[in-house]
């Protein structure tokens, strides 16, 4: 298993290319769903040095914190709620530019300005989510909806 990150500069695509190759190696014969989360949420952090960077996993119909990276977090978000709540249920990538102009945004830190979210599908259903925060607008777009994408595929659930 990798345990050193290799953080580098460069465009976003030249940064996550780089890191994509580093995530899988961190997570190669581990099986424990936590452990790998928890190293890919330092590795996106470390590397991108966004305000929040982290999971959360549906239990009882709820999206429940999971390992992160950032300052304390939301617990518990209902479908359909908020950003997260809302890529969850669509089962689909959102791209918020501004979180203000989101409705229904949930504000764990007032320090967020725009966000990501990512569902983790298996077998066709949503059991969790890659939730980034940025402090500034216009932080995400479809080159980080490619990658992270990529990097919750390679998750082993």
């Amino acid at each position: 298993m990798a345990e050193d990150l290799q953080v580098i500069t460069g465009t976003k695509q030249e940064q996550y290319e780089t890191l994509l190759p580093q995530i899988v190696a961190l997570m190669d014969g581990e099986p424990d769903l936590i452990a790998n989360l928890a190293n890919v949420a330092a590795a996106l952090a470390t590397q991108f040095q966004w305000l929040w960077t982290g999971f959360y996993l549906v239990k009882n119909d709820v999206l429940v914190l999971g390992p992160f990276q950032g300052p304390i977090a939301c617990t518990r978000i209902k479908k359909g709620s908020g950003v997260c709540g809302t890529a969850w249920e669509k089962a689909a990538t959102l791209i918020v530019p501004n979180v203000e102009e989101f409705p229904g945004h949930i504000a764990c830190s007032s320090l967020s300005k725009s966000e990501i979210v990512v569902p983790i599908i298996v077998n066709n259903e949503v059991v969790g989510v890659l939730d980034v925060d940025s402090t500034d607008l216009n932080s995400f777009d479809t080159t980080d909806q490619l990658y992270l994408e990529k990097i919750v595929a390679a998750i082993p659930m």
